[in-house]
């Protein structure tokens, strides 16, 4: 499971500021393999299928977001994975993945475009 752990007391980064993580697991696979560091904007535009980490239930957790109605859940991109409802909506958003980077430069890609 792509979880984190981010301490914010720790932390130099400001609420609003973007932040890298390094995806861990292949719960996201082909999009996102283990190693690739992911950029989360804060303050990124939150649409239906785009990549996010948010936190529900105490725990931080990267996956694609697809807003039904007025349900956001979570979805791991490989089957096998339970969705994950998001019970305050918008409000257990962390930020919206707007880059990607890997070894290779191939491997970069941007999703704020």
């Amino acid at each position: 499971m792509s979880a984190f752990q981010i301490d914010t007391e720790v932390s130099s980064c400001g609420s609003s500021e973007p932040f890298a993580l390094r995806v861990l697991g292949d719960d996201m696979l082909p999009e996102f393999e283990e190693g690739h560091i992911i950029v989360i904007d804060p303050g990124g535009a939150v649409r239906n299928e785009c990549y996010v980490v948010a936190n529900p239930n105490e725990e931080f957790i990267f996956r694609q977001l697809f807003i039904e109605s007025d349900i956001y859940v979570l979805r791991a991109t490989q089957p096998g994975f339970d969705e994950i409802p998001l019970p305050n909506g918008i409000k257990d958003i962390v930020g919206v993945v707007s880059q990607r980077a890997g070894r290779r430069r191939s491997e970069h890609k941007r999703y704020d475009l």
